[in-house]
């Protein structure tokens, strides 16, 4: 693992993510146990590794993170930016009181902020897409892992419940 190529707009860019998205997580936590708040944040950090081992950098290869196709230490500052979104998917669900009936608007509305964080990421030079990948192919990806975090996180809540009630 490389320290990086050049300490530039991407890396500074990232650093300044990070720090706000978990000065976020840390002043919105209250609402949830620690063990809820802590399960947002690696599920955050695993969808996101998850997905980007298999599209982006991995099998597929149809983006690059930061400046090249190796791994850098700043690509562990971008991996660590995906904890605090599967935390505030949680928080935003049990704020708004998300509920069968409003699940799809929910997930499309968090696919919407996946795909405009992705096109940040491009922005800012943190990720280069290649091979003829387009932003608009993230979508459906993004409205699986947000179904899939709708799913876990209604499965978190279940079990948190029978805890409570024992």
């Amino acid at each position: 693992m490389r320290m990086w190529e050049s300490f530039d707009k991407n890396e500074i860019s990232l650093l300044i993510i990070l720090v706000v998205a978990y000065l976020a997580y840390f002043l919105l936590s209250k609402k949830f146990t620690p063990q809820v708040r802590i399960l947002g944040l690696v599920w955050g950090i695993t969808m996101g590794i998850l997905f980007d081992f298999t599209i982006g950098g991995g099998l597929l290869d149809f983006y690059r993170i930061n400046d090249s196709n190796h791994y850098e230490v700043s690509d562990i500052f971008y991996y660590l930016d995906f904890g605090p979104f599967g935390f505030f998917f949680f928080y935003f669900y049990e704020t708004m009181r998300i509920r069968k009936k409003t699940f799809i608007f929910y997930t499309v509305a968090w696919a919407i902020v996946g795909v405009a964080a992705q096109w940040l990421f491009t922005w800012f030079d943190i990720i280069t897409l290649q091979k003829g990948y387009h932003l608009a192919y993230s979508f459906p990806v993004f409205l699986i892992v947000q179904t899939a975090t709708g799913a876990f996180f209604e499965q978190v809540k279940k079990r948190e419940q029978i805890l409570v009630e024992s």
